[in-house]
């Protein structure tokens, strides 16, 4: 089990910065090898993508410079830089101010993730039957204060960091699962209160 790290919250500026840097695929498989395998340096990460290891140099300092993944200080030779995940529990607010070249930024990512999960539950569905219990899903409705819905996510997230181990550290066995939560009014109308 991974100790959660402090929620690292996001501003407009951050959102403009992570949609840049993630809406490259390269980037995003980047980031998926490194949290399979823990530890790698851009020649293993450019053999494994089927990049060149100038290509994934490049792209591992952007991910540094975003602070998702850091540099291994004593490992290496001075030539070749190794790189690990970092665990991170990141936030937006919501009410975040934001201007609107950072708003746009916003939507763009949320998209970007959106069509990822859509995939996820489109395979999901397909593949149920199939999946020998690897594919779970549920749904539900609750009818809650805007204070029980904050604390259903607290507790929910608590028990997702339950089970979060180390990159490249992972049970022997278990499989990258997608878990993904969603919280929002059957309704349209929002009120403030």
């Amino acid at each position: 089990m991974v100790q959660r790290p402090e929620k690292r919250v996001l501003t407009g500026a951050d959102l403009k910065a992570f949609y840049k840097a993630l809406a490259n695929p390269v980037r995003r498989d980047i980031l998926s090898y490194l949290g399979k395998h823990g530890e790698a340096n851009s020649t293993s990460v450019a053999k494994a993508l089927g990049e060149s290891t100038g290509t994934t140099s490049y792209h591992l300092r952007k991910l540094a410079d975003l602070d998702l993944i850091a540099e291994i200080e004593d490992r290496g030779d001075g030539r070749e830089r190794w790189w690990k995940s970092l665990a991170k529990d990141i936030y937006t607010p919501p009410g975040l101010e934001m201007t609107p070249d950072e708003r746009e930024a916003a939507m763009k990512l949320g998209a970007l993730k959106l069509s990822h999960d859509l995939g996820l539950v489109t395979r999901a569905y397909a593949g149920y039957d199939s999946a020998g219990g690897w594919n779970q899903i549920h749904r539900s409705g609750l009818t809650l204060t805007k204070e029980q819905a904050a604390s259903f996510v607290e507790e929910y997230q608590n028990l997702v960091w339950k089970y979060v181990s180390e990159p490249g550290q992972h049970p022997e066995g278990s499989r990258v699962l997608a878990v993904r939560l969603v919280v929002v009014p059957e309704e349209e109308e929002f009120t403030e209160d």
